[in-house]
């Protein structure tokens, strides 16, 4: 597979090495990651995933979908998603959905701290402070995995998923329409020049990277029929991170 454009200062995909990704949600890696794990795994690389919780909360119908049939689905959409990027590795953790503030965090962290141990991964990602949306699971996995990565003295680099002032300008109207912030979120917004990483995917690319997010059935096709595939498909074309040691609360203001 070809390389899509990378952006800004980003480091060649091979230099990334094992990639583990940590997140709170089924869906939350395809979003953020999805074409950084196709070429991780296209570059030879081992690609790990871990989930916090199976998304039970994650409906507008809990009549027809109760949690713990919602929870059986999206453990089965999570499975196809990854296997259309080539990912063989995941992990739940085990949380409820919609708790991880409610959480013991010596335990999660301890989890994590387990996984960064056993994965032994060059790079982690996962969702930066502001949890990229503003939703309170993934600000608290995002502190989680800071904290595990600090106690463990910082092994490899770690990433947070964020945004750009593009596309920020390009997709507000969008973002406002489908709600995509919680309520005092303060998305993040990062210039190009800051980013760790980042790249802007190419037909082949995003066309694998909507198979993935397409299997989320119960999560994307409601906002695919709303928007149409092609507005859908180049909403989240490009995937960008910045390094946890650039973290500051100077960066973080959307364009």
């Amino acid at each position: 597979m070809r390389s899509s454009s990378l952006l800004g200062p980003s480091m060649p995909v091979a230099g990334i090495g094992a990639l583990l990704g940590v997140w709170a949600h089924p869906d939350d890696e395809a979003y953020a990651s999805a074409a950084l794990m196709t070429l991780v795994r296209s570059a030879g690389n081992r690609v790990t995933v871990a989930t916090a919780t199976r998304g039970e909360q994650g409906t507008q119908e809990p009549d027809v979908w109760p949690p713990q049939r919602l929870a059986a689905l999206r453990e089965r959409e999570m499975l196809a998603s990854l296997a259309a990027l080539d990912v063989r590795e995941h992990h739940w953790l085990g949380h409820q959905d919609g708790t991880l503030t409610e959480v013991h965090e010596d335990y999660a962290v301890q989890q994590i701290i387990d996984l960064i141990d056993a994965v032994q991964p060059d790079t982690i990602v996962t969702f930066g402070p502001d949890g990229l949306t503003g939703h309170p699971d993934h600000q608290t996995i995002s502190g989680w995995v800071t904290t595990a990565w600090h106690a463990l003295g910082r092994p490899g680099r770690l990433w947070y998923a964020t945004l750009t002032p593009e596309f920020h300008r390009t997709w507000e109207p969008i973002n406002s329409r489908v709600g995509l912030w919680m309520p005092r979120a303060v998305p993040p917004c990062d210039p190009v020049a800051d980013l760790a990483f980042a790249l802007q995917c190419d037909e082949q690319l995003l066309d694998r990277k909507l198979v993935a997010l397409r299997a989320h059935a119960s999560q994307t096709a409601h906002l695919i029929a709303e928007l149409g595939v092609d507005h859908y498909r180049r909403w989240w074309a490009t995937e960008a991170f910045v390094s946890a040691d650039r973290q500051t609360d100077s960066r973080r203001t959307a364009a």
